[in-house]
């Protein structure tokens, strides 16, 4: 027995002319002995995803959507999203699609088109659909003629359907296999059906999404604690370079431009203080980055030649920016 889908992307409005159509083309497949399934998507809007398993059980779909300014609707869109993401591509390939859709604005055409282009690319086949334009839905649903035309394209699926017609080939097709290559795993359709459950349960979704801020804020927590050991050598080295038989008392504020910190050096005499933080009040206030103050600690550079050549800013005192070389021993 012959079984077409319906998947509705409209709102649901009563006077909907959209509503009207699929409701008279259900009565025509129905007296044609067709089993007719009709699923709302804004009342499986959480579970959209689920819905591509619905495809392996039919012969035929109609999509039908409403435009009220511009488009197929999100919903719609989010279908046709997932059938790409999860459904049985080999299914789709014998799947015949109308489409279905009118409007109170412009665009009924451009929506069709859209549909059946993106079936097209699904690797589906595509059937001739109904569009119009209806300023009154009374009107529209109450005129003979209109009735008499959705009726013969309810019988006309119906053949193309049970005949299994044959199309010519379409370039979308082509397009398909040689650039519309999805950069994703490549699944089973039993896989990207579990897939697609997963992606619908909410309680899943947000698990998964619970375990990542768990690793990111673990992986956060690794990474401040190697920054933090590097911070804490960084002031073990100066530390280590401190002449304790220095007389000099002189403060230094060096910003280290590269790792976005500051380093204050508070020598009196024979203490040393050095720690990260803020002194505005420092004799000097320096600028450079974290290689070139290495390379001063390491006694590759001395702080007043790294200061002539241009790899270190500061201001302050000069006498003072001087005695750096003295209160360490950097040779």
């Amino acid at each position: 027995m012959m079984t077409i889908n319906i998947y509705y992307g409209g709102r649901g409005l009563i006077e909907d002319p959209t509503i009207y159509v699929i409701n008279k083309l259900t009565e025509v497949l129905k007296e044609l002995r067709v089993v007719v399934n009709r699923y709302n998507l804004f009342e499986e809007k959480h579970s959209i995803s689920t819905l591509t398993r619905t495809l392996k059980d039919c012969n035929g779909i109609i999509l039908a959507t409403t435009v009220e300014w511009l488009g197929i609707g999100g919903l719609m869109q989010q279908f046709l999203d997932d059938c790409w993401l999860y459904a049985d591509k080999e299914h789709l390939s014998k799947l015949y699609m109308m489409p279905v859709v009118t409007s109170s604005t412009y665009g009924e055409k451009d929506a069709s088109y859209l549909l059946t282009k993106s079936w097209d690319m699904l690797g589906g086949i595509s059937c001739t659909g109904i569009s119009a334009y209806v300023e009154n839905h009374v009107e529209f649903e109450t005129n003979p003629d209109y009735m008499f035309i959705i009726e013969k394209k309810a019988e006309s699926l119906y053949r193309t359907i049970s005949q299994k017609k044959l199309t010519l080939p379409s370039s979308s097709q082509v397009l398909k296999q040689n650039v519309l290559r999805k950069n994703t795993l490549e699944l089973t359709p039993q896989e990207s059906e579990q897939l697609s459950i997963y992606v619908s349960d909410d309680t899943y979704v947000k698990k998964q999404k619970e375990d990542i801020e768990e690793l990111t804020q673990l992986f956060k927590e690794m990474l401040g604690d190697t920054e933090a050991d590097s911070s804490q050598e960084l002031l073990n080295h100066i530390k280590s370079k401190f002449d304790t038989n220095s007389e000099i008392t002189a403060s230094y504020s060096i910003f280290l431009t590269d790792i976005d910190k500051t380093i204050v050096i508070e020598a009196n005499a024979s203490n040393l203080k050095c720690y990260y933080g803020q002194k505005n009040d420092a004799d000097v206030i320096a600028k450079t980055t974290l290689e070139v103050f290495q390379n001063i600690l390491d006694g590759e550079l001395t702080f007043q030649k790294a200061f002539m050549s241009g790899v270190l800013t500061a201001k302050g005192n000069f006498k003072t920016l001087r005695a750096f070389d003295s209160i360490f021993q950097l040779s």
